[in-house]
């Protein structure tokens, strides 16, 4: 087919050519069988395998990352070498919170759209299992005052010193998921929007319902054909997202009890996203990457935009990074065919929904003349999302963008749009559409 005229703003197209992921695997309370390293050559080799050129014509690896191991420091870097990009393709690692890997895309595309690169690899991997525990600072302290002992007699002076207190671990997970500046973790902002938009505990359980019965359908499709099966040291084997759960039902989801507000609260471990290990990877190309290798296309990427909003209400960054995109591209929400909206918490994703069906929050948040309409739920999340598949942080930006470009495939549909919540306060969102192929 012809290339589409260009009413992208990037100033040069920028193409995807294919990705692939590894399947989500729910933490269970101890380090998980891969590392986030582990995980993206996981997905990132079958995927380069398959391709029409070789890793070393790649111009540079993205990944994003939030949490990467003590041995994976420019976690882009380690897992470019580790898939046979040669020592001249530069590879870079960025961190954006729970967006982490659309920021990977995002930078990729401005970089294709400049003109720096043609071809990229990126994407994002978490291995949330592997989340560091941290010594506080007066165990650190006193480690100082111990490695400076010289003596036997100094050292023991300072082993008597050694009390409880110093033992006491920071968990690198929950402060991770703890906002610095309002002091909250993410699961008490899913309750503030749940309190300020009249969310009910009923709703938020079916709307996780919903997410796991879709999870299911899709397995049982084969839908997922993105992922790749992924084998252990032990020759186990993971061929599938393992966080569904097909037995569950709203009265097992009715008795779990809240986490972040005990007394009062509506959010719990069954209508919030997941604890998990996961990486996806896509190839980005440029018209000229695309014509010289004779690549296929998948889709194109149009547009993205990040916002900021209140961190005590994080969760509604995506109602405010999709509608600019809306705005700028002249689009309703009927032009859209398909939304993933990364389900961080149930409620979040609710609260998103019920503004842009406010007049008042549109106008007053979103600077708009009136509400911008009910998004239709039965083109949202068509196969589940971050409550049943799971959210690992640094990856899900880049799994809702690949899975997306599948579903318009699978529709042969035209235009989604991919977003997600942020911690800290923001939130981001990409405008992809369908392509079946460019001419030479």
């Amino acid at each position: 087919m012809s290339v589409r005229k260009n009413t992208s703003r990037f100033a040069r197209a920028v193409y995807v050519v294919d990705g692939a992921r590894t399947p989500f695997l729910k933490s269970k309370g101890k380090p998980g069988p891969f590392t986030a390293a582990n995980l993206a050559v996981s997905a990132g080799r079958p995927l380069m395998v398959r391709q029409r050129f070789l890793a070393s014509d790649l111009d540079e690896v993205i990944v994003g990352c939030v949490m990467p191991g003590p041995d994976e420091a420019n976690i882009a870097r380690v897992i470019a070498l580790r898939l046979g990009c040669k020592e001249h393709v530069p590879a870079w690692t960025v961190q954006r919170n729970c967006a982490s890997g659309l920021q990977a895309l995002d930078c990729a595309a401005e970089n294709i759209a400049s003109g720096r690169s043609n071809l990229i690899l990126a994407g994002g991997v978490e291995s949330m299992s592997h989340a560091p525990v941290l010594y506080n600072n007066t165990m650190v302290e006193w480690l100082a005052d111990f490695s400076r002992a010289k003596t036997l007699g100094q050292k023991i002076g300072a082993l008597i010193k050694l009390r409880g207190k110093h033992l006491k671990p920071i968990i690198g997970l929950i402060r991770g998921l703890t906002d610095p500046i309002v002091g909250l973790n993410m699961g008490q902002t899913a309750e503030n929007l749940a309190y300020r938009f009249n969310i009910s505990r009923t709703q938020m359980d079916e709307f996780a319902l919903e997410s796991h019965r879709r999870l299911a359908y899709a397995q049982d499709q084969k839908y997922l054909d993105e992922i790749e099966v992924m084998y252990d040291y032990r020759g186990n084997s993971y061929n599938q997202d393992d966080g569904l759960r097909r037995e569950t039902d709203l009265v097992q989801l009715a008795k779990l009890k809240p986490v972040f507000d005990r007394g009062f609260g509506s959010v719990t471990a069954g209508n919030s996203a997941q604890v998990t290990d996961g990486a996806a990877m896509l190839i980005l190309a440029s018209e000229e990457a695309v014509k010289k290798f004779d690549l296929p296309v998948i889709g194109r990427i149009i547009d993205a935009h990040w916002a900021g909003v209140d961190p005590a209400q994080m969760g509604l960054g995506p109602a405010h990074a999709m509608a600019p995109i809306l705005q700028r591209q002249g689009l309703k929400l009927k032009d859209i065919d398909y939304w993933e909206v990364n389900e961080a918490f149930a409620g979040q994703v609710l609260a998103c929904i019920e503004a842009w069906k406010s007049d008042e929050y549109c106008r007053n948040e979103l600077g708009l003349d009136g509400a911008l309409g009910e998004l239709d739920r039965s083109r949202l999340n068509v196969d589940g999302g971050g409550v049943s598949i799971g959210h690992p942080v640094g990856a899900s930006g880049a799994r809702i963008v690949l899975h997306m470009l599948k579903v318009l495939q699978r529709a042969e549909a035209k235009r989604g749009i991919a977003s997600l919540c942020i911690g800290g306060g923001q939130g981001g969102a990409m405008l992809v559409e369908r392509v079946s192929g460019v001419t030479p």
